[in-house]
């Protein structure tokens, strides 16, 4: 059936705790430490320093790898491949596909991310106007490598049906993406709402007879 139950609980004996830390590659060392330490307030908690590394040692950079807290025991990190320049194709672009590519931090009410966009304007950072999706308030704005950065407050908890809606929106993406004529958002709610009949009529009570 296409249409798949639930993800299964992450309480069972293999299962994972939460986002330790994310990394990526910066030739602007300087301009990061003070942007995340000084900046974002983030303490710089740990440095990895190696010459060479993996199967490729004698071909790989020598390397500062580099850890802020952010909140929550994770951690954001940077490599910094001493005495590199950065690849053409590890250059940030710009545009609304690259925007994917991001962090978002959470706070709890709008006064706090009302503080966040004041104390990063007064550094001299852009930032955007309050943004809302769905269940999400946020503000968006870039680091110095160009690489975005958000952060958000949930207007509302998540319950199961969001993940009920969830799920049939997937299976129903699944569904157009194997057949390979999809085009369109107005494609994927009919296919959507499919679903959503099948579900209802699942549901529905056997008449007795």
């Amino acid at each position: 059936s296409a249409m798949t139950n639930l993800a299964p609980s992450l309480s069972g004996r293999l299962s994972l705790h939460g986002v330790d830390h994310t990394a990526r590659p910066t030739w602007k060392l300087r301009e990061t430490v003070e942007f995340y330490r000084d900046i974002l307030g983030l303490p710089l908690v740990h440095a990895i320093t190696a010459k060479g590394w993996g199967r490729e040692k004698e071909e790989h950079a020598d390397f500062i790898h580099f850890f802020f807290d952010s909140g929550n025991e994770s951690t954001i990190a940077f490599f910094y491949y001493i005495g590199t320049q950065q690849p053409p194709e590890l250059v940030v672009p710009r545009g609304y596909m690259a925007m994917a590519n991001h962090t978002a931090w959470r706070v709890e009410t709008e006064e706090q991310l009302l503080e966040w966009q004041k104390r990063l304007e007064n550094k001299g950072v852009r930032v955007s106007q309050f943004v809302k999706h769905e269940i999400l308030e946020s503000i968006y704005f870039r680091d110095p490598n160009f690489y975005p950065l958000e952060i958000t407050r949930s207007l509302r908890d998540m319950e199961e049906l969001d993940a009920v809606d969830a799920n049939m929106t997937i299976d129903a993406a699944l569904t157009l993406e194997d057949s390979g004529r999809w085009t369109s958002i107005e494609q994927l709610w009919r296919a959507k709402a499919d679903f959503v009949r099948k579900r209802q009529q699942e549901a529905e009570p056997v008449a007795a007879s």
